[in-house]
């Protein structure tokens, strides 16, 4: 009866690391969403890493996270660093190219929970007079990680998908009401002449 167990559990086990197996080793998480702002406007606010406190999924997961920058905060070269609680982790993501109110590439270094790399995108298309603005993030996944998930029960397209869809909701609300700036004002006009009679 026992060897019976053990057939059945190491047939399991094997069956469960020939799926692993089986599973693509990269994964893509994509979001979009669309913003009545320009595309200038919404690309500001994630240019400068300094701004995305106000729309990130995660700034409020952990109100004792620290944050800390190197450099400028903005443009290829600006660097961020964070560390807090289980639900945030700790880590650096790094702006590694950016084209002007177009797109954005981000290096994202994750040290906890999961050390791993990933490659981080926003796309800036202009739809009339509104933006739409892509949120991807590409990376490798070893094995040992997809095994993890797979015990877990973890869907990081599932998971990561849902922090996109809720930070563009906050990038939109952001983006949508800021307000523009006031223009000069000009020279008083001249008093409209009185009518005769």
């Amino acid at each position: 009866m026992l060897r019976t167990i053990l057939l059945v559990l190491a047939a399991a086990l094997a069956a469960l690391l020939v799926w692993v197996g089986m599973k693509p080793a990269t994964y893509r998480v994509e979001r979009s969403a669309v913003i009545n702002a320009a595309p200038a406007d919404v690309y500001g606010h994630v240019y400068d890493l300094a701004k995305w406190e106000a729309w990130s999924p995660w700034a409020k997961l952990d109100p004792n996270s620290k944050v800390t920058f190197e450099g400028p905060t903005s443009g290829p070269g600006a660097i961020m660093r964070w560390a807090g609680n289980e639900k945030v982790g700790r880590g650096a993501m790094a702006i590694t190219d950016a084209k002007p109110a177009e797109a954005i590439t981000i290096r994202l270094d994750f040290v906890e929970p999961m050390e791993g790399t990933s490659t981080v995108g926003f796309q800036f298309q202009p739809k009339e007079q509104a933006t739409e603005v892509v949120w991807s993030m590409t990376g490798d996944q070893g094995f040992v990680e997809r095994l993890l998930c797979t015990v877990m029960g973890v869907d990081v397209e599932a998971m990561i998908g849902q922090d996109y869809e809720r930070g563009l909701a906050n990038l939109k609300t952001l983006a949508e009401t800021a307000v523009p700036a006031a223009a000069p004002a000009g020279p008083a006009s001249p008093p409209a002449p009185t009518p005769p009679g």
